[in-house]
Parts: structure tokens; C-alpha cells; sequence
């Protein structure tokens, strides 16, 4: 069968639309004919429609079979497609000069959001973040004054509504923060071992509604202690060692035993590592894993977390153990440490200002890595939103983002839920 294109088009006025099934009258519609002829065949008109400016709309199909087509290309009938775009033109002032001479031009995998997305190296979704939750002895929430959107939760309601919220966007992994009643603190901070603790309780409370829930526990004394240092505290002011990892021994098979999946000691005490994995072990619990505070600074970056705590050093600081933010290569040999004593993952804190450290770790390390984004950098981010001197969404995303390139495989992050929310609508 040989046909024709018809160049002159017809107004859809002109068209019966009883007379062409699946038609219906459209202002915007634009069609052309194409002429058949055959010697044993009359002409007839068929009718070729082209991609409506209504996106909306289906393009009609032109009644012919997959061998009719064939043959009227093969003919030298090409039907008509849309005209190829014009070059758009420069502003008036461009310069006139010759193309570079570059084989190699980045900007080509940039230029449209679908290629940015398809050559995307780095990911972030939901299950990348740890979500640090508050709890007290209270039955109400309350706000912490240094960071906006955070509450001491109450362990039996509050608590139970966020981390019903968390799940609902995709985080099912978090770790507790105690706030302890001062009259609980001691020099020795025995209550950090106490079964029916605070949370102890809250994990066995999470654990009976929710069983799946991954819980991270924090193993350190200052919560627990009436010096708020994070080991012991001898006369003269000095932290003590090998007395405050028999404590933090304690304390991470008592929350073992309530459920915790996964104990934290974020003491920076020397040999705490292996101490704890042998005490773990000697009780059963080989399945609960170590996520050590590999390389915890002694940062400007804790204030608003210790205004949560109500855990703020009664004298001193904590340069004593922990890392001075001066050092890099110190970061390997705590590494080394906390691999050969049996860690599952290794922890930088802070986060942002340390991504070469999450860098170093990385590189050095096949085991897992985390990053701890502190309540300074979520409270600066929550600031520069307030006065509007930052998109506080975007700098949100993009911060972690940033831990995640630089390595990190997990996020302990106060934008959890905030962040999942986002990637959920992203995704929508």
C-alpha cells in the first residue's frame, strides 16, 4: 500500500467526529491526513494525530497495522513529528567566541534533574538515621529551652507517640537519653545498673509494643553521677579508669537484660570495649552488639544536650578523655582499639565539623560507621531557620547528606523525623 502525507491540515471543524471513533472535539488538537492509494484498494483518508499540548490527553492511534506502517515508510511516507526545537538565544551583550576544545565537559551529566538523580552517588533515606529521644520520670513532655522541637518525653506516653511517629516515616532505630532524678546520682552512679531503672523499664516497655524496634542505649556515668563526669571521679579531680569500666560493664548487661539491641559506651574510657563484649558474652548475650564512641571529642558543640540531661560537669571539663579536636591520626589508634576488643560500629561525635575523621575512619575501617550530628548543630540549624538567615529544610538535608558522603553508614541525628518526612514527601 503506498500513501501520501497531506501537508495542508484541516480545522477540526471540518472533521465528523461520528465518523472517527475515539474522537472528541479539542480546540488545542492539531491532526494531519495521510492519503492512501492502491490500485486494488479506493483512497482513503487516515487520520495521523500528534501529541496534543494537553499533556492530559492520550495520542490517537492511527488505525493502521504494524505491517501498513512499515510500508509507508518504506515508501518514502514519513509521518510527521514535531519540528526539532530552535536554538535558544544568548542575551544581547554575549560574547561571540569559539567553543572550547573540551573532550571531557562534567555539566552534561548535570543539566536536567532526571540525569543529576540517575548519576546520584550518594543516598539517604530514612533507615540511615538513629533517632536520639529524651526520657523522664514525668507523665508530661517538656520543651528543652536549647533546642527547639525537642521535649524531655515521658517515658509511658509521650515517649510511645514519638517513636509511634518515627515509625509511621521510616526510622524504626533510636537511642535513649535518661534524665535521673538528682536524688538517684552518686559519685559512683550506681543507678546506671539498676534493673528496674528508667530505662530499663522504657526498653522493656518499647520492646512489648514494639518488638521490631531497634533500641541503641547510651553506656556512660554522667547521667548517673553527682559530678557529671562520665567515669568516676577520685578526691583529686581525676577520672578513674579501670573503676569506671567495671561500672559501665554493669550497666550494659543490665540493659542488655531489659532488650537493648544495640549498647553505646560513649565514656571514652580506655578498654571499655573489650570489657564490655566479655561481660556481654559471660551473661548470654553474644546478639547484642557495640556501638563504641570511637572518636568522641571534647567539643563546644554538647551545650543545649547537657541543658537536656541536666548533665553538666560539677567542676572541670572532659579533656581528660576525651579527644582534643586538634587531632586526626589520634582517631586511628582509637580505632584500632575498639576493632581488636570486638566493637560492631564505630562512632565519630560530632558530626559536621568532623567529616574528615568520618573520612579517616571510613577509609580505615571495613566495620560499620556512625555519626553523631549534636544538639549544637541541630540547634544552630533550628536558629538560622527562626531568623531566616537559612533554609532551614534544605541545610537540614543537605547537612546529612554530607555525613553520609563522607562515609557514614548510620545518623544519630535530631532531624530524624523531621528528615524522614521530607525524603517520605520526596519520594510521594
Amino acid at each position: 500500500m503506498a500513501s501520501t502525507i497531506v501537508k495542508p491540515r484541516w480545522s477540526f471543524s471540518g472533521i465528523d467526529c461520528q465518523q472517527h471513533v475515539g474522537l472528541r472535539p479539542s480546540p488545542r488538537a492539531k491532526f494531519s491526513f495521510l492519503q492512501a492509494a492502491s490500485r486494488r484498494q479506493p483512497s482513503r483518508r487516515l487520520l495521523v494525530v500528534r501529541a496534543s499540548e494537553n499533556h492530559n490527553d492520550s495520542i490517537k492511534k492511527l488505525g493502521m497495522t504494524d505491517a501498513e506502517c512499515e510500508a509507508a515508510v518504506v515508501a518514502g511516507n514519513v509521518p510527521e513529528a514535531p519540528p526539532v526545537p530552535p536554538k535558544p538565544v544568548a542575551p544581547a551583550g554575549t560574547p561571540v567566541v569559539p567553543s572550547l576544545p573540551l573532550s571531557r565537559r562534567p555539566r552534561r551529566n548535570r543539566r536536567s534533574p532526571a540525569l543529576r538523580s540517575a548519576f546520584q552517588e550518594t543516598s539517604l533515606s530514612p533507615a540511615n538515621f538513629v533517632y536520639p529521644l529524651f526520657i523522664h520520670e514525668g507523665e508530661e513532655d517538656a520543651p528543652i529551652g536549647a533546642m527547639p522541637g525537642c521535649y524531655r518525653l515521658g517515658w509511658r506516653h509521650g515517649l510511645m507517640e514519638e517513636v509511634a511517629k518515627a515509625r509511621d516515616a521510616g526510622v524504626n532505630s533510636i537511642v535513649l537519653f535518661p534524665k535521673v532524678p538528682d536524688a538517684l546520682k552518686s559519685p559512683t552512679g550506681d543507678e546506671a545498673y539498676n534493673d528496674n531503672g528508667l530505662v530499663p523499664r522504657t526498653i522493656r516497655l518499647l520492646k512489648d509494643k514494639y518488638p521490631d524496634l531497634v533500641i541503641y542505649t547510651d553506656v556512660a556515668l554522667d547521667p548517673y553521677s553527682s559530678d557529671g563526669h562520665d567515669g568516676i571521679v577520685r578526691e583529686d579531680g581525676v577520672i578513674m579508669n579501670d573503676e569506671t569500666v567495671h561500672q559501665l560493664c554493669k550497666q550494659a548487661v543490665s540493659q542488655a537484660r531489659a532488650g537493648a539491641d544495640v549498647v553505646s559506651p560513649s565514656d571514652m574510657m580506655d578498654g571499655r570495649v573489650g570489657a564490655i563484649r566479655a561481660a556481654l558474652d559471660a551473661e548470654g548475650f553474644h546478639h547484642v552488639s557495640i556501638m563504641s564512641y570511637t572518636a568522641k571529642y571534647a567539643s563546644s558543640f554538647y551545650g543545649p544536650f547537657r541543658e537536656a540531661l541536666d548533665s553538666n560537669p560539677r567542676f572541670g571539663d572532659k579533656k581528660t578523655y576525651q579527644m582534643n579536636p586538634a587531632n586526626y591520626r589520634e582517631a586511628l589508634i582509637e580505632t584500632r582499639e575498639d576493632e581488636s576488643e570486638g566493637a560492631d560500629i564505630l562512632l565519630v561525635k560530632p558530626g559536621l565539623p568532623y567529616l574528615d575523621i568520618i573520612r579517616l575512619l571510613r577509609d580505615n575501617s571495613p566495620l560499620p560507621i556512625a555519626a553523631y550530628q549534636v544538639s549544637g548543630e541541630y540547634s544552630m540549624i533550628k536558629a538560622g531557620g527562626v531568623l531566616k538567615m537559612i533554609d532551614e529544610e534544605k541545610v537540614m538535608m543537605e547537612s546529612l547528606m554530607c555525613l553520609r558522603r563522607a562515609g557514614a553508614d548510620i545518623i544519630l541525628t535530631y532531624f530524624a523525623l523531621q528528615a524522614a518526612r521530607c525524603l517520605c514527601a520526596e519520594k510521594r
